[in-house]
């Protein structure tokens, strides 16, 4: 007669203990997520958007056509023709005329905004290429000091201008400058605006086509001289552009203040500026109105 013998204890033991270091090791095993950076967050819709799909888009939401900020370096990629631009005056550099102090020395800020940067101040000037015709173009960066005025920033503008006026060239100014005269550096700041402004009077005289480009922000002293000074002002999608922030006009004048005032949109309705024109198609529409004006 058979007997039937029963599973080994030591069998099912075994399996038991297996199983429960596989559980141990997974519980271990970091969990695999999503990679940072790949998604964004548009502040102008609130949705999630895909970073790459973003940048392909120039940085323009996919979902709400928001205009995200891009660095000065961007913008001149975005405009100019690949490997036509020529920096001029790279070797200007901001000092501390007034050894001003804050919470921090003006010198050590300028020091830490230059490595978080990458920038020397907040303006790069230079010459290139758009569809082909030759331009002088310059681009101010919200990024360093709120893209303000500083005595570099001015003096790179300056020299751009003259050098448009020397060589015949279409002039293009892209701002994104969210302050005004640099207080660090006092009235050698505040007179940028006089001394850009009278070199661009002079290009005028001389028959130049000055194309001033708009982006967001751009307020105080840049928005007050330069930026608002062109033959043709263009602006980027809800752009802000104005004087003083509405906060501080509200505070002011202790009055409601329409809704979207400063916004392009509003400028474009109350004849401030010419055109809003997408990111997408700016370099299109400047080298369309540099042939239209004969430049």
């Amino acid at each position: 007669m058979s007997v039937r013998r029963p599973p080994l204890a030591t069998e099912s033991m075994a399996d038991s203990a297996e199983h429960r270091d596989n559980s141990e090791e997974a519980g271990r095993r970091p969990k695999r997520g999503v990679p940072e950076g790949l998604w964004l967050r548009c502040p102008g819709c609130q949705q999630t958007v895909f970073r790459k799909q973003v940048e392909q888009l120039l940085s323009v939401c996919p979902e709400c056509d928001h205009h995200f900020y891009v660095s000065a370096q961007d913008r001149i990629r975005q405009v100019l023709d690949d490997g036509t631009f020529e920096e001029w005056d790279a070797g200007l550099r901001p000092t501390d005329p007034l050894g001003f102090t804050d919470k921090t020395p003006y010198r050590e800020k300028l020091i830490a905004e230059q490595k978080r940067t990458g920038l020397t101040d907040a303006a790069i000037t230079g010459g290139g290429m758009i569809r082909a015709r030759r331009v002088a173009i310059g681009v101010t960066d919200s990024a360093f000091i709120m893209g303000s005025m500083g005595s570099v920033v001015g003096e790179r503008l300056t020299r751009l201008v003259e050098r448009a006026t020397e060589q015949g060239l279409p002039l293009i100014i892209i701002s994104g400058s969210g302050g005004g005269a640099r207080m660090h550096e006092g009235i050698l700041s505040l007179m940028q605006m006089a001394k850009v402004s009278a070199a661009l009077a002079r290009y005028d005289q001389a028959g130049g086509l000055f194309i001033s480009v708009l982006t967001n922000p751009t307020m105080g002293g840049v928005a007050a001289s330069f930026a608002s000074l062109g033959d043709l002002v263009i602006a980027e999608p809800k752009a802000l552009i104005g004087f003083a922030g509405p906060r501080t006009i509200k505070a002011t004048i202790r009055l409601e203040l329409p809704k979207g005032f400063q916004t392009s949109e509003f400028l474009l309705e109350h004849g401030f500026i010419d055109r809003i024109v997408p990111r997408a198609q700016l370099k299109s529409e400047i080298a369309r109105a540099i042939d239209y004006c004969g430049k």
